[in-house]
């Protein structure tokens, strides 16, 4: 039941730009703010101690979508985004400067005995993945500031995904195809 939660719960943050375009758009005022802080609720609850990490962004969109509700302020709902983008680069930078680095240690699951020659490379791909976090932080928070609503919902429910799903596939094919080669 818990791992159904989660990836429910999962499921409906991944679209939580397309849940405030809607809400904001057909939804009686507030009512997204209330929802969406519901799910986040249900997420803290269902937080495994691995994940601690996301505890931070989980409890800040808390605080952005019940402060909207309170406050009757919909553009706190925007922010969502921002936090999350900077959650992951201080946790990517965190891991650069203390190590091993995220992308070894994601890395590690799959093969725990990771040749030392992959060390470096595995500490450039995690720079990489800290500078699009800065890229789309930066993005997620001029949309949300200066951009209409579905303009913001445009980038921040699809652009930054595609611009995530490039990187990890980009990355993917140079590993498969490149470095398998030397």
């Amino acid at each position: 039941m818990r791992l159904l939660l989660q990836l429910v719960t999962g499921l409906l943050l991944i679209g939580y730009p397309v849940a405030v375009y809607f809400g904001l758009n057909y939804l009686p005022p507030g009512i997204i703010a209330l929802v969406l802080c519901l799910i986040l609720l249900l997420r803290l609850a269902i937080l495994k101690q691995q994940v601690k990490a996301m505890l931070i962004p989980v409890l800040v969109g808390i605080g952005l979508t019940a402060g909207s509700f309170i406050a009757k302020r919909n553009d706190w709902l925007l922010y969502y985004p921002v936090v999350i983008n900077l959650s992951m680069l201080f946790l990517f930078a965190y891991s650069l400067k203390q190590g091993p680095s995220m992308i070894e240690r994601l890395a590690r699951l799959k093969q725990p005995d990771l040749p030392d020659e992959a060390i470096p490379y595995l500490k450039k791909v995690t720079l990489l993945w800290c500078g699009l976090f800065v890229l789309n932080g930066t993005v997620a928070f001029y949309t949300a500031r200066f951009t209409s609503l579905e303009f913001w919902t445009l980038y921040n429910g699809f652009i930054a995904y595609l611009l995530i799903g490039s990187l990890l596939g980009g990355e993917w094919l140079y590993r498969t195809l490149w470095l398998k080669k030397s």
